[in-house]
């Protein structure tokens, strides 16, 4: 279950930032991610464009199969984190001591990852993504690096099948 307080504030800050982005750097977006760590810490987006795509594989001699699918090596890797301010001050008001059961730590986790997931929906469902054909060629992600299997599920979650075929064949845990 997410929390919809949290899930607002992830959703405006993502919004500002993917805007932001989108704005700043035109191109054919065929990635767009948030992104956190295995402890659910605050997220912050990722992205691709082909065109992104072509000038670091031009700058860095790196192969198309060792950057399109990782958030890290974007060059858009955390790009308007600014924006995520109100979001990291919510996350630390929600931490759970070290004293904390592991049922209560799963159940925060939960809830953050849950958020993460609701915020980018409802990116989707205003269209910040695109709509129909266009939407299909893109691949939207709540993503935990390092990577392990909840991330395909999310994707699923996420896309249609014809959104993700290609990543799940190139990238899926």
């Amino acid at each position: 279950m997410f929390d919809n307080s949290l899930a607002d504030e992830i959703e405006a800050a993502s919004e500002a930032a993917f805007s932001e982005l989108f704005s700043v750097h035109p191109g054919k977006y065929y990635y767009c991610s948030l992104v956190t760590t295995g402890e659910a810490l605050p997220p912050v987006i990722s992205a691709w464009s082909s065109e992104a795509l072509r000038t670091e594989m031009a700058a860095t001699g790196l192969s198309e199969d060792m950057l399109k699918w990782s958030c890290v090596d974007s060059p858009y890797y955390a790009f308007g984190e600014n924006h995520f301010s109100v979001v990291r001050e919510l996350f630390s008001d929600r931490v759970v001591g070290p004293e904390a059961e592991f049922e209560e730590w799963t159940d925060e986790y939960d809830v953050r990852m849950e958020s993460m997931v609701e915020a980018m929906k409802r990116l989707d469902r205003k269209g910040l993504f695109g709509h129909g054909k266009a939407r299909e060629n893109v691949v939207l992600l709540v993503e935990v690096i390092p990577p392990d299997e909840t991330n395909t599920d999310r994707a699923r979650d996420l896309n249609a099948l014809a959104a993700i075929k290609e990543w799940l064949a190139e990238a899926a845990e």
